[in-house]
Formats: C-alpha cells, structure tokens, sequence
C-alpha cells in the first residue's frame, strides 16, 4: 500500500525524468553490447560485419579502411577508404590504422613529403603495426637509405609474429647488393631475435649461394656463430650450382690450414653434426652401419655391412690439381678373403675413376696400407670414397680405419 502511495505522490515530470533515464541506459546498453559483438567479430576476422555491428567505432572504421584500400581497388572503394579513415582518426587520434591507410594513399598520389609525415606520426604511435613498418622500408629503400632500410627490416621482424614469412625471401634476395651485406653483418651481430632463423632460412632458400656465401665470411670474421648445418647446406649449394671453387674458397675460409691438394682430417677428430662435402660423410644403406668414435689417439671411422651386402661406406670430395698422389692408411679389424676386401676409390666428378686402393686385412703390415693415384688436367673435381664389398661371410664385413691420408707424392 504504502509503495502505491508512493507511486502517487511522484510528479508526472519526475516519471518522465525516469523514464528519460531509463531510455537512455537501453540504448548505452545496446551501443555497448554491440560494440562488444563487433569487436568480436574483427577479432575473428570478419571486418565487415563488425563494421555493420559499430561503423562509428575508431579502430573498426580503421579497419574497414585499410580492408577496402588494396592494389586494384575500384576508385570508389578507396574513396570510401579514405573517408573512413580521415573520420576514424577525427575520432581517435591514436588510431594508427588509419594514420597508415592515409599515409599510403597521399605516397600513392607522389605526396611524399605528406607520406613522410604520416609516416612519422605512424611511426610514433606505434613500432608494432607491420605495415608502417613496411611502409618505412619501401620508403627508405625509394631514397637508397639503406641503414634507414634495415633498421625497418629489424624493427619489423622484431615486433611482428608473421613478419619473416614475407620479409626473409626479400631480405635473402636482397643480400646479392654487397652495400646491402655490409650494412647486414653489423645488424646480425647484435645479434637480434631473428638472426638464428634468418641465416638458416638464407641458407636453405637463398636465390644465390654465392652471396650468402659472401654473406657468411663476413659474419664469420665479425666473430657471429653460425651453424654447422647452415654452413654446410651454402657449401653444398655451391657444389650442385656447379661452382666447386666458390664452394672450396667459402669452405676453407672456415677451415684455416686447409689444403686443397691433401684430403682433410686424417684422424677422423673433426666430427661435425652436418658435414660439407669437403668433410668426411659417412654413407649407409641396405642395412649397412656407419659411424665415428672417439679413441685415445684420436678417432674411428666403424664399419659393418651385412652378408652379401656391399656399397659405398664413406666419402670425401677433393679438388687436388692435377699430378701423383700417396694414399695412407691404418685399419683395424678387417678380416677376409680376397675377394671381398674394402677398397678405397679416386673419382672424377662425372664418375670416370682415376684408380683403386684395396686395404688389405688388418694382419697384415699391423693394418697399414698405401697406394697411389694419377689425377689428370681434365680432372678438377673428384671424390674419395671408402666402399665395401659384398662378403659370403655370415657376419659380413666390418672393421675400423682410424688415419687415411691422401698428399701429393714424394718426388
């Protein structure tokens, strides 16, 4: 009773007040939850509906902007784009979305220095949004500012997640420029977040592996660690683009000592998680078993191939100019008959052979072995390689080599 009476005790201007209020709320209250629901759905990825959710939202208008504003665009769209984007930041002057948008059209239309100032501001707002820092990179490589180039480079693949998918293939082709490697060592050896996967994406997807090869003896004397397997993956690459020269001039640049007229690491102690077809690499297949082993003297080269199984077991690519060779050895552990002893083989590239090395069993001589060599002028490039050969016996072949030297011959 006593709430009726309160009812009527209320002014009918009082309830209209109330009623105002009331109104009021529903409508902040649908704002709000549609603009909860738009940017719901731009999180989702769907930009027009958001924008039909909350047109007036800064940041969703922005959006809309940049989404309507590509290469090819009708006149039209991009018009809208532009509209949107000047009233998106009238609203929110923080919204860098917009800022770029605007920035990219007044670049389009040859206002640069309109550009630059955007840029700027873009620039100042923000060093996580992507595209200014695109924006940054194509504006500094249009004036030939190539320190102002990668530093956008190492902001860009700095703050952004999806950054190297579309900046690593430039990057690595870009590197052929030497300005452009010069100015990238530095950069590298502050050794920023993405240096480890940029020189394995350069060296596994580099266009020219003679400038990535550059690229690497210039991080290599500015004291940058790089990878075995990036190392030996750029070797490699030289070897199949039929450059043996840039392949042995990259590798021994990274193997001080190294001589091209002697095969390398007669001890098998450089034992390297990824091999340069310089180094020694181990081969197997058909069940046979390959491996280095450490021994107080050094280490072992272990073999085994099962019975009536033979192929090659370990090989090493050479470039020895042509004249007489020496190979020596020391084995241990091989015992059979003469017919399927292992032997060591001298190769042309093209397969020609240029000679045979047997080793005889390990009994013999206390396991030392020689033989000699010839290597012709029309010879550059050949391989030395270790194979075993089929054995009737029912443990197969197996045994050790722990030296092997090839030298040019005593005269």
């Amino acid at each position: 009773m006593a709430r009726r009476k309160s009812l009527r005790r209320r002014s009918p201007s009082e309830l209209g007040i109330r009623l105002v209020i009331a109104g009021m709320a529903c409508v902040v209250g649908y704002h709000a939850v549609m603009q909860a629901v738009a940017e719901a759905e731009l999180r989702r990825g769907a930009v027009i509906r958001a924008y039909t959710l909350a047109p007036h939202h800064p940041r969703i208008a922005a959006t809309m902007a940049r989404a309507l504003f590509e290469p090819g665009a009708p006149a039209a769209d991009r018009a809208k784009a532009i509209r949107l984007a000047h009233e998106a930041l009238r609203r929110d002057p923080t919204t860098i979305i917009a800022a770029t948008t605007l920035g990219l059209d007044v670049g389009l239309r040859g206002q640069d220095a309109a550009a630059r100032r955007l840029l700027a501001y873009s620039q100042k707002l923000s060093r996580r949004d992507f595209p200014t820092q695109v924006w940054a990179i194509e504006d500094a490589v249009n004036r030939n500012d190539i320190p102002a180039a990668l530093h956008g480079y190492d902001v860009a693949l700095r703050t952004s997640r999806n950054a190297p998918q579309l900046l690593f293939p430039i990057l690595a082709s870009a590197i052929t420029d030497p300005s452009i490697r010069a100015g990238l060592i530095p950069t590298l050896r502050r050794n920023p977040s993405w240096r480890h996967a940029f020189v394995e994406f350069v060296a596994e997807n580099g266009p020219d592996p003679q400038a990535t090869a550059h690229l690497f003896r210039g991080l290599h004397q500015a004291k940058v660690a790089i990878s075995d397997q990036a190392n030996a993956t750029v070797t490699k690459a030289l070897v199949e683009k039929n450059l043996p020269d840039a392949a042995w001039t990259f590798y021994a640049s990274l193997h001080p000592g190294a001589d091209r007229r002697i095969s390398r690491d007669p001890r098998f102690t450089a034992i390297v998680s990824t091999p340069a077809p310089f180094d020694w690499v181990p081969l197997g297949s058909q069940g046979i078993s390959t491996s280095f082993q450490r021994d107080d003297r050094g280490g072992i080269f272990d073999f085994s191939a099962p019975a009536s199984v033979g192929g090659p077991l370990l090989t090493q690519m050479q470039m020895l100019p042509p004249g007489n060779y020496q190979l020596t050895g020391h084995s241990s552990g091989i015992d059979q008959p003469a017919a399927s002893l292992p032997y060591w083989v001298l190769s042309c590239a093209g397969g020609r052979e240029l000679g045979r090395v047997t080793v005889p069993n390990s009994v013999h001589a206390g396991g030392t072995f020689s033989g000699s060599f010839t290597v012709a002028a029309d010879c550059p490039v050949q391989s030395l390689t270790f194979v075993a050969q089929p054995s009737d016996a029912i443990s197969g072949v197996s045994g050790q080599i722990d030296q092997l030297l090839l030298r040019p011959a005593a005269r």
